[in-house]
């Protein structure tokens, strides 16, 4: 992350005492790194006094704390139209767009700021920065300078000053400057990765190159890249138990690192540990298909291990990209011909002979990894010359880093509870990527202790108001937890329904009542035919309604979960795939009942924002993520602050390859008080 330092103070507000105490108080959050309370409490203060510019500002300098760039920028911006004269605003929206790679819009705001204070060293170094990522040479050497003059031992503009010189393949000069640098601080852990860059590309010095990753490693342990560099340096000195080691750390430290699991691939292949290399290049190719460099590693490596039927998917893949690939042909006819597959060998065997024939020679030239490695290799060293200048992400790429996400779990083996991990740079704990679950009745209140919501809606005020239930009721996320003396109580509540519905003349909310229990003992059968009743006397019954759709999703999970633990038993027996495919319709019909159930509850309340919240996630389910993101949307104009209907809107445009909404939908999120997003968007940022 770009450097950030808020050196003034923000103007004093104008606003009443109440408005000033709970400002106050999210400084005080921010002063100990609770970004996350933080934002709550200038939340409040925006939502009391919407013109005042400090709570905007101070909320920016949270959100940009927790790497949150996007929503940064929109605050600081906000700042700014209230009050055009807080320099730190700038800087925080400069520093946010410098991040996002809009370097012009980073370089407006940093010549705003100076314009104020035209002498900040910070302004100037990021300005200075911006300008070279833009190729402005001349410009940022002036800016440099102009920055040395104020201070001539200001280190991070002789690093600055190297990453420009590096970029104009001025390796001495670079060499110079880094050394300058790190003569005046010693705790700039990118000088010693720059340093170990030149002395390996431009000297194969290896040692020196160790030394200084070493150094970078101390400042930074927690960085998985750089103990990928240093495996790299300590293979090229033979010491390859060594690199393995630094693979094998650096994806203790990021699961999802392909280039850790590619490498360390590439090393386990060497040493002829050949069954492990296989599962780290299917490790890449899970995550990104088009890494032709894994495909091709792999397609040898089940040659080898006599994984023909494999090796000849992988060539097929491989033969898709490189149709005139003779030697290609070759160890796919190979392959067949190992499997016993005679015809198909001799016609990948006369596919290649064409091309022989075709090019006049007799042996193949055409080396498909030597343009792919050639390819990769000058990307690296474009990137290492220009490391903020980055190609635009496709749709494709973003939606498999987000794939990436989903199917690697956090490799701790003890982890910290979520809800216990409010404080400090939350977006550096990995968490589990899933969607906020459902909407469900119950008695168990469980508000947000960040933000104080809890959910309700007209109806439920309403029966809470004749007092004709048990208890209160309320809508919640997720399942609560009940203890003994709960569970117990609701079978007594069971056992006297029982006996009302059985003497009186039956009423539709005494079935409702026992629906609930029954929902809330596990019991989803009984519940739906509860709430059958309950409609049947009262069809207008919107909250009858909803207590089906959430049986109807209660029997859905357990099925899920029964197929889970059954997978493993049954795949071998005779009549698995009918089971399964059995097992299929049932899941349909109970998603297709539960939006039955959610349209009804909608017809009979429009603005019944939690319905459509829950639809939204019957969509999910269904895989209809265009109508899952119209229901979020719906249930979001109907309930602004629905953070939950915004994170999995979020989610589900990550997921479609749209990183600019997904972003969005996160960051607010994450605004009104779901931690996970911050982790997210930290994952996603390249």
């Amino acid at each position: 992350m770009l450097m950030l330092v808020i050196l003034a103070a923000a103007p004093a507000s104008r606003a009443q005492i109440n408005t000033d105490q709970v400002v106050n108080i999210g400084r005080n959050a921010l002063y100990f790194e609770d970004y996350i309370l933080a934002i709550q409490y200038f939340n409040q203060a925006i939502k009391a006094k919407p013109f005042l510019a400090e709570p905007y500002f101070f909320r920016s300098v949270a959100k940009i704390s927790l790497e949150d760039y996007r929503g940064a920028e929109q605050d600081a911006g906000m700042a700014i139209e209230r009050n055009p004269f807080i320099v730190d605003a700038y800087q925080v929206r400069g520093v946010s767009r410098q991040n996002l790679g809009n370097f012009k819009g980073a370089i407006e705001d940093y010549d705003a700021g100076l314009k104020l204070m035209p002498e900040d060293k910070n302004l100037l170094f990021n300005r200075a920065v911006c300008e070279s990522a833009l190729k402005n040479y001349d410009e940022a050497q002036a800016t440099f300078d102009r920055l040395l003059q104020l201070d001539r031992r200001h280190d991070r503009a002789y690093i600055g000053l190297a990453q420009m010189n590096l970029a104009r393949k001025d390796t001495a000069t670079a060499l110079e400057n880094l050394n300058r640098g790190i003569a005046l601080s010693k705790k700039n852990a990118s000088a010693y990765v720059m340093r170990a860059e030149i002395a390996t590309r431009t000297r194969h010095d290896f040692e020196s190159a160790l030394a200084d990753m070493d150094s970078a490693i101390l400042l930074e342990p927690r960085y998985a890249g750089y103990f990928i560099n240093r495996a790299f340096m300590k293979y090229n000195l033979d010491d390859y138990f060594g690199a393995m080691a630094d693979y094998d750390y650096a994806i203790g430290l990021d699961p999802t690192s392909q280039e850790a699991h590619f490498n360390r691939g590439l090393l386990r292949a060497e040493v002829g540990d050949n069954n492990k290399a296989i599962s780290d290049f299917s490790f890449v190719l899970k995550n990104n298909p088009s890494n032709f460099m894994a495909l091709y590693n792999r397609a040898l490596l089940h040659m080898r291990t006599r994984q023909y039927r494999e090796a000849v998917n992988d060539f097929t893949a491989i033969l898709k990209k490189y149709p005139n690939f003779e030697a290609g042909y070759m160890a796919r006819g190979e392959a067949k011909r190992r499997m016993g597959d005679i015809k198909g060998s001799e016609a990948d065997m006369e596919r290649a002979m064409a091309i022989f024939r075709r090019n006049k020679t007799h042996v193949s030239t055409f080396n498909p990894a030597e343009i792919e490695a050639t390819a990769a290799i000058k990307k690296a060293e474009q990137r290492a010359l220009n490391p903020l200048e980055e190609e635009p992400e496709t749709a494709e790429e973003i939606m498999n880093r987000f794939n990436t996400l989903l199917t690697v779990k956090d490799q701790d083996a003890v982890k910290p509870e979520y809800a216990n991990r409010q404080r400090g740079h939350v977006q550096n704990d990995n968490i589990e990527v899933e969607p906020m679950p459902m909407f469900t009745l119950s008695y168990y209140a469980k508000d947000n202790k960040l933000n104080g919501n809890t959910h309700y809606i007209r109806e439920i005020v309403d029966v809470n108001d004749s007092r004709l239930l048990p208890g209160n009721l309320t809508l919640v996320g997720g399942d609560p937890q009940l203890s003994e003396d709960d569970i117990q109580r609701h079978f007594s509540d069971i056992e006297y329904y029982n006996s009302v519905l059985a003497q009186a003349k039956p009423r539709s909310i005494d079935y409702f009542a026992r629906g609930l229990d029954y929902l809330l003992v596990k019991n989803p059968d009984a519940a739906i035919s509860d709430a059958d009743a309950a409609i049947a006397l009262s069809p207008q019954f919107m909250l009858a309604y909803m207590l089906r759709a959430d049986a109807h999703y209660m029997a859905y999970r357990m099925a899920q979960a029964k197929d889970e633990n059954a997978s493993g038993l049954l795949a071998d027996a005779p009549d698995a795939m009918s089971k399964a495919m059995l097992r299929q319709r049932q899941d349909v019909t109970l998603l297709d009942l539960m939006a039955h159930d959610l349209d009804e509850a909608i017809k009979l309340s429009p603005r019944n924002v939690y319905a459509h919240f829950n639809k939204g996630n019957v969509y999910m389910l269904q895989g209809d993520y265009t109508s899952a993101i119209s229901s979020y949307s719906h249930a979001i104009e109907l309930k602004p602050d629905l953070a939950e209907a915004y994170y999995n809107r979020g989610l589900i445009y990550l997921r479609m390859g749209n990183k600019t909404m997904g972003v969005s939908d996160l960051s607010k999120a994450g605004e009104l008080g779901v931690l996970p997003s911050y982790n997210i968007l930290k994952r996603m940022s390249r």
